[in-house]
């Protein structure tokens, strides 16, 4: 199909869908950036080996995962025009988000009592690492809340429908995208250190 076929409503969405997926690249390209930098700096001399990841953002990958559950059923239950499951399934993926941040937070602490800070004597670059990735990340997925806000918003309007739920389909990809980002990371983080 021509890209430039189609009603002027398709051409919007299929320019939707596009600009989301240049964002998405443009993320990819910067957290690629910075496992790069990690994978350079592990060969220098004041590299820590065998850091512990903190347990929290082990929790924080259930946390992730349960919430892109969440949105998937919410997306499923509005297919169903199932309003009332598909609100509480937004609200949960929300709470779910914010329980995320909540987890990051509490994993920092945890670095931070055992005994590295970001920046001053207690700091290393190792640790400088796994701050500096986590907080980009956490970035995004307040992007990704505001994003579900407007969904949230947007459905309790009733804008969306069954058969009309751009709006929510583009949050839910990058929703998506930001869990499985931290769950590379994640998993990066773990085997490098």
């Amino acid at each position: 199909m021509d890209l430039t076929e189609g009603t002027i409503r398709e051409k919007n969405d299929r320019a939707k869908r596009m600009m989301l997926w240049f964002g998405i690249i443009s993320l990819l390209m910067s957290f690629a950036g910075l496992t790069s930098a990690v994978l350079v700096s592990r060969t220098r001399e004041d590299w820590l080996h065998d850091v512990q990841i903190p347990s929290a953002f082990v929790i924080s990958c259930v946390i992730i995962i349960a919430s892109s559950l969440t949105f998937i059923l919410a997306k499923r239950a509005l297919k169903q025009e199932k309003r009332s499951v598909t609100t509480l399934l937004l609200l949960v993926t929300f709470a779910l988000g914010i329980a995320f941040i909540v987890s990051q937070f509490k994993g920092f602490s945890q670095i931070i009592a055992d005994g590295f800070n970001f920046t001053g004597p207690t700091s290393n670059v190792t640790m400088s690492f796994i701050y500096v990735i986590a907080f980009a990340h956490i970035l995004h997925v307040v992007a990704g809340l505001i994003s579900l806000l407007v969904v949230i918003y947007n459905h309790f309007k009733q804008k969306y429908t069954a058969n009309e739920m751009l709006g929510m389909q583009l949050s839910a990809t990058f929703w998506h995208f930001i869990d499985i980002l931290w769950l590379f990371l994640f998993l990066f983080l773990s085997y490098v250190m």
